[in-house]
């Protein structure tokens, strides 16, 4: 690996061309937020797999001054989908492909909206739309090299795919996965794109564009309806807000699993002395957080209008340590399998300093697998996070959000540099975050290693479920049998393993140096101007 270093702006993001697309918006004069903008509309087109249109966006940004403010980019769910209507399909559970899959709102565009206006409003930001779609349209037309990582993921979920409508058409070749290198072409999607560079974003919802998406999705048989997207509405969030010993931490509450993500800190952070970070020791602390955090998270999280108790309540800090005090230093805790999901983070610094922190996601590979023919926009699945049962926390009601793994972190540290960072990967993006910020921050590796070490996953993020602790090979061997001995059941995978998340970080100093790495493990990269 090695570090991109700047000191009139930098991106990150987890394909080389859309980092290049946000770091010529830089360049250009545009801000963070219209950097990330054209980053994330690239990438619907260079990571189909991971992202999209169809699916949801978190945002948390900061201007030059401070005070930081998140944006909710995430769908509900449709207006007709309740248990009765599953039930009535002959379900016991909401399915995780096809149609059915297909019953919330895509959010993502409405959270580039209001960006937009912040942008404008706030950050004096002049770029024009078309200006920042420009790239993906331009992707979309001339046609993509599918990376590795779309060919991998195809061919693990080509037989469960395959049968989706409008899926083979887009992102097969002849009913066989793409091959990398060979470039494809996606003409409705930059279709689409184009009508919303001249109609504006808000056609998505509430214009040709939505009437197109409403009549595919109808004819597929999703429940989705012209009416439930245009009710949808990107709206600001405050952060939550951790104390740390180094600093402060932000990530986002309700629906999103960010509450888990800043536990984790909270947890390792009073759980001294710090062990070596090359030690199992280190490993198993950070499990037994995350376990901590994953059973609030599981507990609470869902909809923010449901919730009965405020999440800001557990990062306090006699909260923190009546938790930390249930760990074990010695002993692995029991855990079961948790969330699966695939995503993109990106973030951008900018030469005022301004920052973002952006994730974006279709949910598992490809969403529902739904390709809707007038638009070429695959569809998320994000509404499989609910549930049939009624006394279930996230129990399916029309109009509510879905629990969300997707959480976008940035930290004000003492020191005076700002560390904006992020992962994809289900249950493994608060696992990875900790990894990344306690290898940078808490042990002081640069940041690169501390994305390239090795890392862990407990729950799910690709593959079956399992409860395993699964580790990359590249660990030492006392760290393997250091954890087996404290209990923990312990598989490993290759050593840079997708696994793991495609990690990303950006980091500008006390002194206005700017400094990013992407992770070997994704097609990424760190773009400075």
């Amino acid at each position: 690996m090695s570090v991109a270093h700047a000191t009139h702006g930098i991106v990150v993001a987890p394909h080389a061309e859309a980092a290049a697309d946000g770091a010529g918006i830089l360049r250009e004069g545009g801000n963070a937020i219209e950097a990330a903008i054209a980053m994330a509309a690239s990438l619907s087109v260079l990571y189909p797999h991971m992202t999209g249109l169809g699916g949801d966006a978190f945002w948390l940004c900061r201007p030059a001054e401070g005070g930081l403010f998140g944006i909710d980019g995430s769908g509900a769910a449709a207006r007709r989908a309740d248990a009765a209507y599953y039930r009535t399909a002959g379900l016991d559970a909401v399915p995780v492909r096809g149609p059915l899959a297909a019953l919330t709102v895509a959010g993502a565009v409405s959270s580039w909206t209001l960006a937009q206006d912040e942008s404008r409003r706030r950050w004096a930001g002049r770029m024009p739309l078309a200006r920042l779609l420009a790239p993906a349209i331009a992707h979309a037309e001339r046609g993509v090299a599918p990376s590795a990582s779309q060919c991998a993921a195809t061919a693990r979920k080509r037989d469960e795919l395959i049968g989706q409508p409008g899926f083979a058409r887009a992102y097969l070749d002849d009913g066989a996965p793409p091959r990398a290198g060979a470039p494809r072409r996606h003409a409705s999607l930059a279709t689409a794109l184009r009508r919303l560079s001249a109609a504006g974003l808000d056609d998505f919802y509430r214009g040709e564009v939505a009437a197109s998406l409403a009549a595919d999705l109808a004819r597929a048989g999703s429940p989705l309806a012209a009416g439930d997207l245009r009710r949808q509405r990107a709206t600001r969030m405050p952060p939550l807000v951790l104390a740390h010993g180094a600093g402060t931490v932000y990530n986002l509450g309700a629906p999103t699993q960010g509450i888990a993500s800043l536990m984790i800190l909270g947890l390792y952070d009073r759980l001294r002395p710090h062990p070596d970070v090359d030690s199992a020791a280190y490993v198993h602390l950070l499990v037994e957080a995350t376990k901590q955090a994953f059973r609030v998270r599981d507990r609470w999280v869902r909809d923010p209008r449901d919730l009965d108790v405020d999440l800001r309540s557990f990062l306090d800090g006699s909260a923190l340590a009546e938790r930390a005090g249930r760990i074990d230093p010695t002993r692995a805790s029991p855990w079961r399998p948790g969330e699966t999901g695939d995503t993109t983070w990106f973030g951008a610094i900018d030469r005022a300093g301004r920052a973002v922190s952006v994730i974006q996601s279709l949910y598992h590979e490809f969403g529902s697998g739904v390709v809707l023919p007038g638009t070429g926009i695959c569809w998320q699945n994000r509404g499989c996070a609910f549930t049939l049962d009624a006394a279930s926390a996230r129990f399916l009601r029309p109009q509510r959000k879905p629990f969300h793994t997707l959480n976008p972190a940035m930290a004000e540290l003492a020191d005076g540099r700002l560390l904006v960072y992020g992962t994809m990967g289900g249950d493994g993006q608060p696992q990875t975050q900790a990894a990344v910020y306690t290898r940078y921050v808490t042990h002081g590796q640069p940041l690169d290693a501390a994305i390239a070490a090795p890392r862990w996953v407990i729950g799910r993020t690709w593959g079956p479920p399992s409860a395993a602790l699964k580790l990359e090979s590249r660990f030492p061997r006392a760290v393997v049998d250091g954890l087996r001995a404290r209990g923990h059941e312990v598989d490993l995978v290759d050593g840079y393993d997708a696994l793991m998340g495609h990690a990303g970080a950006l980091v500008r100093h006390a002194d206005g140096a700017l400094e990013g790495a992407s992770d070997p493990r994704s097609d990424g990269a760190a773009v400075g101007v």
